[in-house]
């Protein structure tokens, strides 16, 4: 291969300094959105918890857990994970629990939400029983869509998440102490609004006997055009409604939204009706998002498609014939060797990726807040493909 070069000047860190491919995920920048997250914290009094699904990595613990409250986890490895690295409260939610499952997360549980009335009848002496003191809650389903994705919509007709209002009975809530909703997906706090109102409209009888409620994740805090004030509001305005209720927000993304990167490095080029590049990197199996959700990340230097004079398509080296990231243009024209930067690329990434076709994960590497200096924190290859199939 050449040697890498880097026809674009306006990289934030020195990406030679790190392998391809590689996540990066800078200090400056998640320091950035915790100290927002703090403010929130501060001014409304719910408090935040991190997204294991979202973003969970551990070597970034000791610097969130300086401004979250814990975890909150989708099952007993997620919540040993927190428990382990993060500390604080370990808060815990699955559709549905296996016995051996339920054993293992009553050691690092601080709060339990049941999916239904059934698995909470079915684990209510467990928990009884349990040597540590956990608060119980169910999750429920306010029927309010907001989202655009129906993949992504807990409301949805038919959906298998929480319990709805119709189906519950005053005595199935008998020894909880919680209530949960998930409704949102990347979205503003005017789609909270709407889907709080539906909440309340369906399930407020039942606030007077709780200690706390839930709000879930969805919620893009983090992002600019985020209307932070509104939160506050909405979270001030229910919190004076019913004083004795603790509130939580579970946000995945808005942590380390906009925090990482992922370098790349062009492999060869080919043509097909215009000019492929072949990147070390993929879509299905290191930014699965871009195929599911679907969206199109954004690349350092580069454009849409004709906005600049060197138009690419972007591809990955599985053989999945829809591994495309997408079409590119960039000032200059690409050579094998050349680093590329995708952004936003530290949440949904990580935690999703696979080793289809064996390729190997990306390394994982961090930004220094102060020397701007980078650290890889994590590299793999064949053993991590071969321990997870025999």
């Amino acid at each position: 291969m050449a040697e890498a070069t880097y026809p674009f000047d306006a990289y934030p860190f020195d990406i030679g300094a790190c392998p391809s491919p590689a996540y990066v995920v800078d200090d400056a920048l998640l320091r950035r959105n915790l100290e927002l997250l703090k403010e929130v914290q501060a001014r409304s009094g719910a408090k935040i918890l991190l997204a294991l699904k979202g973003f969970a990595m551990w070597d970034a613990f000791p610097l969130i857990s300086q401004y979250l409250v814990g975890t909150t986890s989708s099952g007993q490895d997620e919540a040993r994970l927190g428990f382990d690295h993060f500390g604080g409260e370990v808060h815990v939610y699955s559709p549905a629990f296996t016995a051996p499952e339920m054993d293992v997360v009553l050691r690092y549980a601080d709060h339990l939400s049941f999916n239904s009335p059934g698995q909470w009848r079915r684990f209510r002496d467990t928990v009884a029983s349990a040597p540590r003191n956990i608060s119980c809650g169910l999750r429920v389903n306010p029927e309010h869509s907001t989202g655009e994705v129906a993949l992504y919509d807990p409301c949805a007709p038919g959906s298998r998440l929480g319990t709805r209002a119709a189906n519950l009975a005053p005595d199935d809530l008998d020894g909880l102490e919680g209530l949960h909703f998930h409704a949102l997906c990347e979205q503003n706090s005017d789609a909270l609004e709407a889907t709080l109102d539906a909440f309340e409209a369906r399930f407020g009888q039942y606030l007077p006997q709780l200690r706390w409620v839930n709000f879930g994740g969805g919620h893009h805090i983090t992002r600019g055009d985020y209307d932070v004030e509104r939160l506050v509001r909405l979270i001030r305005d229910f919190k004076a409604r019913y004083p004795h209720l603790e509130v939580y927000l579970e946000p995945g993304e808005a942590i380390a939204l906009n925090t990482g990167y992922l370098v790349c490095s062009v492999l060869d080029i080919v043509d097909n009706d215009g000019p492929i590049a072949i990147l070390d990197t993929s879509a299905t199996a290191h930014m699965p998002d871009v195929l599911e959700m679907p969206y199109r990340p954004e690349i350092i230097g580069g454009a849409k498609p004709g906005e600049k004079a060197h138009t690419y398509r972007l591809g990955g080296t599985t053989c999945l014939a829809g591994d495309v990231i997408g079409d590119y243009s960039f000032d200059a024209p690409l050579a094998i060797g050349d680093r590329l930067v995708f952004t936003d690329m530290a949440h949904y990434t990580m935690v999703k990726n696979t080793t289809f076709n064996g390729i190997r994960l990306p390394s994982i590497c961090r930004i220094d807040e102060t020397s701007r200096e980078i650290r890889t924190i994590k590299t793999f290859g064949y053993v991590d493909y071969m321990q997870r199939l025999s």
